[in-house]
Formats: structure tokens, C-alpha cells, sequence
């Protein structure tokens, strides 16, 4: 599973979702959802704006894990 690293970014830079979703124009549900790791989609335009409004790269926001013993760490090449 895919990990958000929103609240920790936020938290490190001392930052509200209300904060951000007034300076960003995201709505305040998508960024809870981010925030709390319970959302299943994101809009590629909405990471974007997320990225560069924090300051970040693509890779400090997201993180998928390699966990062993799963498809995704095993790779779908054989």
C-alpha cells in the first residue's frame, strides 16, 4: 500500500489542512484524506499542486514500501 507522508510534511512545517486548502484551492476533504492515509484515488493535478506548495518531491510525499512476500515486491517480470 501506498504511503503519504502529508502529515509529517504539514506537521514539520507547522501547516493546517484548512491552510492549505485555502492557498491551494484543494478541496479540505482530499487533504484530510491525504493527511489520514484513508484515500483510495488522487488526481495527478492535485499531488502537483500539493508538491510544489510544500516544496517537495513527488518521492518525499509518496512512498510505496516493498513488502516481502508480495506481488508487488516479487515484480510482475519473470
Amino acid at each position: 500500500m501506498i504511503k503519504c507522508h502529508l502529515s509529517r510534511i504539514m506537521g514539520e512545517k507547522k501547516l493546517k489542512i484548512s491552510d492549505v486548502a485555502k492557498d491551494t484551492g484543494i478541496n479540505r476533504g482530499t487533504i484530510t484524506r491525504l493527511y489520514q492515509e484513508t484515500a483510495v484515488r488522487v488526481e495527478f493535478d492535485v499531488l502537483e499542486k500539493l508538491c510544489v506548495y510544500l516544496e517537495c518531491d513527488i518521492a518525499q510525499l509518496l512512498e510505496l514500501p516493498l513488502e516481502s512476500g508480495t506481488a508487488s515486491a516479487k515484480g510482475t517480470a519473470e
